[in-house]
């Protein structure tokens, strides 16, 4: 088991989850996920980091599947300019590679915020560290535990 998968294990048992990320195979655009998980694409949680220009830092944006960030209504939301993160920074904060970003076992939690298209689902499907890897879970509870807030942000 991968360093990445063990981190989002740890970090669902440590929030009191019952959750045990699944194997679906290599998916690289959330449509390949939802098809392997057998979901619409909506009820994929997208972890999509941009680099906050004054801080540096990664800013994380949990959307639904089928959405797309707006980069105006999200630089709003994290009170700075955003720009492009390269893989060094989400590597360096999360501990993840990209394609297996988890909304949550953050080597350094970033400041993040949440997709409320994901909040009318029961069960949303997210990255558990890994591209082949997700898990299963109620949108409200992985708000809560990935520390996200709620806001607008997509077009």
């Amino acid at each position: 088991m991968s360093k990445s998968l063990k981190r989002v294990k740890n970090a669902l048992v440590e929030a009191g989850c019952a959750v045990d990320p699944r194997e679906i195979g290599q998916a690289t655009t959330a449509q390949m996920a939802a098809d392997l998980v057998g979901c619409g694409i909506d009820q994929i949680a997208k972890s999509i980091i941009f680099r906050g220009d004054m801080s540096g830092e990664a800013v994380l944006f949990v959307t639904a599947g089928g959405n797309q960030v707006n980069a105006d209504r999200a630089a709003t939301l994290a009170g700075e300019p955003l720009g492009k993160a390269d893989a060094g920074l989400i590597r360096a904060q999360t501990g993840f590679a990209i394609g297996g970003v988890s909304p949550v076992g953050h080597l350094t939690p970033p400041r993040a915020f949440f997709d409320p298209r994901l909040l009318e689902f029961d069960t949303v499907w997210a990255a558990a560290g890994t591209p082949r890897h997700v898990f299963g879970i109620a949108p409200d509870l992985l708000m809560q535990i990935s520390g996200a807030l709620k806001g607008e942000f997509t077009t």
